[in-house]
């Protein structure tokens, strides 16, 4: 019964990840993509040169670089390895070209929001910095319009506790390490409602909640200064073996291509079902777009709102690069090896597609190849763990009007869910991270359609001042 609610609210037409969200969400972008005249295209060469700059500005926590590291540690996760993979799929090889759409608009939303959330943030009596959806909503649109601000807090202390933060990233961690360290699951820990669960599964998630617990009590200044360290790295190493793929496979690519453009359309499907399977696709796709690159959720503008910069629009055009990375980047990688191994349509699911795919394609043992594939999952899952935290502690401060004893209580649940994760089914996972997520986008992308003359004219100033 719970599965069957959890499937109709995710997946049918009217649930919160049909049409209406869907409008809502590429017609935000579509709108800011608009009325910022491309600005995600135009000024990218000038986001890549500035993202190293020296802080200039008085408020703040982090460098620029620090809280582009710190929100790209919540963004490049199991997303990019997972995420692709359940929505190749469920959707078909399509999904990847409208992940695409969603990232090349979603681009202008990640500028927008965390211009709005830098404009309008607080500095607390202790010098720390606050600031997201919530004040841009309250003080931007006004006080009558509280209420919605309070929703987009609420709903981003349930998608970190229960959604992108926890249960899935940790859920594909253990399922990594299982499928390397314990393939056929002979290893059996204990049995719980008929499952079994292994060795590796117990360990990793054990492992994984008492790191994360050292880690994330010492507050954002030690989740940036981890995340600075890891994300390029992981990113890096990640981004070599997608190249040698792609190289390697170079003869495959433009076959693969057909298949994504024609899946997008429902062109491979008999005409009365070719509407119903590409919007399936543009389901799939935009949904798992939006949960590996965050665009339109509004979280990253939280981490974005603690760079020490003097003009919002600085820190704006840095962190919408995080998009880039993110989708356009890592994880057209992961799709294209998806689709020129044919993996998505064998039966297999989550991290076993992409797995299967890499163990495919890649001219190494497959030993190796499945422990590069772990570790870069490891890393990816296990520092998005630490970006969603500070998201989430943040709206829960804001909810709970500056109690940093409540915050702390939080810190402990969140790691209790770290430690649970492991212990759900792949699909309900998944289905809950989805649907938290459309919740918390739809305030965001309210917000941002009523504040799309503000973010229009400060960008005009600040450029026009650079001219």
């Amino acid at each position: 019964m719970f599965n069957q609610v959890l499937d109709f609210l995710d997946n049918s037409t009217w649930g919160v990840w049909g049409i209406p969200t869907m409008v809502i969400i590429l017609g935000t972008g579509l709108l800011l993509t608009i009325s910022l005249k491309g600005l995600q295209f135009r000024k990218l060469g000038y986001a890549l040169r500035t993202m190293f700059r020296k802080p200039d500005g008085e408020k703040g926590e982090v460098s620029s670089f620090g809280a582009l590291c710190t929100a790209l540690s919540a963004t490049i996760g199991t997303g990019n390895i997972v995420g692709v993979a359940t929505a190749l799929v469920a959707g078909g090889p399509g999904a990847l070209f409208w992940m695409w759409v969603a990232a090349l608009l979603g681009m202008a939303t990640k500028y927008a929001e965390c211009l709005v959330a830098i404009h309008y943030r607080e500095q607390k009596s202790d010098g720390h910095i606050l600031g997201g959806a919530f004040y841009a909503i309250e003080k931007g649109m006004g006080k009558n319009w509280k209420w919605l601000a309070i929703l987009f807090a609420l709903f981003g202390t349930l998608v970190g506790l229960f959604g992108i933060g926890t249960f899935s990233q940790v859920n594909s961690i253990s399922s990594a390490i299982n499928t390397f360290f314990d393939s056929e699951g002979k290893n059996i820990a204990f049995t719980l409602f008929g499952i079994n669960y292994t060795y590796a599964t117990v360990i990793s998630s054990l492992v994984v909640a008492i790191f994360v617990a050292l880690i994330i009590i010492g507050g954002l200044k030690r989740i940036s200064k981890v995340a600075t360290y890891i994300v390029p790295f992981m990113a890096i190493l990640y981004f070599i073996f997608g190249i040698i793929i792609l190289v390697t496979n170079a003869p495959a690519i433009p076959g693969a291509f057909v298949k994504i453009f024609r899946g997008a359309f429902g062109l491979d499907q008999v005409a009365g079902g070719a509407f119903g399977f590409m919007l399936i696709a543009m389901q799939k796709g935009i949904a798992r777009g939006i949960f590996s690159n965050e665009a339109g959720l509004g979280s990253a503008p939280i981490a974005a709102s603690a760079a020490q910069v003097k003009d919002p629009v600085q820190q704006a055009i840095i962190s919408m690069t995080g998009t880039f990375f993110d989708t356009i980047i890592i994880c057209t990688i992961t799709g294209l090896a998806i689709v020129i191994a044919g993996s998505y349509d064998i039966g297999l699911t989550g991290y076993a597609v992409t797995d299967a795919a890499f163990k495919a394609l890649l001219p190494f043992g497959n030993t190796f190849t499945g422990f590069v594939l772990m570790v870069s999952l490891v890393l990816f899952g296990f520092t998005t763990i630490l970006g969603w935290d500070y998201y989430s502690e943040r709206c829960i401060e804001y909810l709970s009007g500056g109690k940093m004893g409540v915050v702390k209580v939080y810190r402990w649940l969140y790691i209790l869910a770290v430690f649970i994760g492991p212990y759900m089914t792949i699909s309900q996972v998944w289905t809950i991270a989805d649907i938290f997520n459309a919740l918390m986008a739809i305030p965001n992308c309210i917000c941002l359609i009523a504040l799309v003359g503000v973010i229009a004219k400060l960008s005009k100033d600040f450029f026009a001042k650079k001219q």
